[in-house]
């Protein structure tokens, strides 16, 4: 089985949006980013998913954040099924929005310094440990396979 998810990390002033997420199918209570499963109409559009998953847990719309940018694709095999998740990367421009309300947990803005001391999913971790070592200054999109030591990053290339 093949379960294909996406997730967003907004950023506001040094600070990142994570969700402390309870009742998932599939990941034990922890923080992650904002997301989910695809819909029907979105296998093939990851970004839709993270744009309508984004809205739905937050009330952040794609009006109140700069450019929307894919940049890390991670593949790990978990309860014998392949998962495929989708990281995007967003500033928040509306600094008015209110996340004191969501329906699968409780939303937090975290000091970037902070974030990789919560108890977060493996794969969201090691993309979030990446992005902050190395990521975060450039603009590459990095592929990702999940190993027992970590997740094995590359620049995935077109050529």
């Amino acid at each position: 089985m093949l379960r294909n998810m996406t997730s967003i990390y907004v950023i506001s002033n040094n600070k990142i949006l994570l969700l402390y997420r309870v009742g998932s199918r599939v990941v034990e209570p922890s923080w992650c980013g904002i997301g989910g499963h695809f819909e029907k109409d979105e296998l093939n559009n990851p970004r839709a998913c993270v744009i309508r998953e984004l809205f739905e847990e937050t009330g952040i719309t794609e009006n109140d954040i700069g450019s929307v940018k894919l940049r890390y694709v991670t593949l790990r095999k978990k309860n014998n099924e392949i998962r495929q998740n989708y990281y995007y990367f967003a500033e928040l421009h509306n600094t008015d929005i209110d996340i004191s309300k969501c329906d699968e947990g409780t939303l937090e803005w975290i000091e970037i310094g902070q974030v990789l001391n919560r108890v977060m999913p493996f794969t969201a971790k090691e993309c979030l440990r990446h992005y902050l070592a190395i990521g975060k200054d450039d603009d590459k999109l990095y592929a990702g396979i999940a190993t027992t030591s970590g997740v094995d990053f590359i620049e995935l290339q077109e050529f």
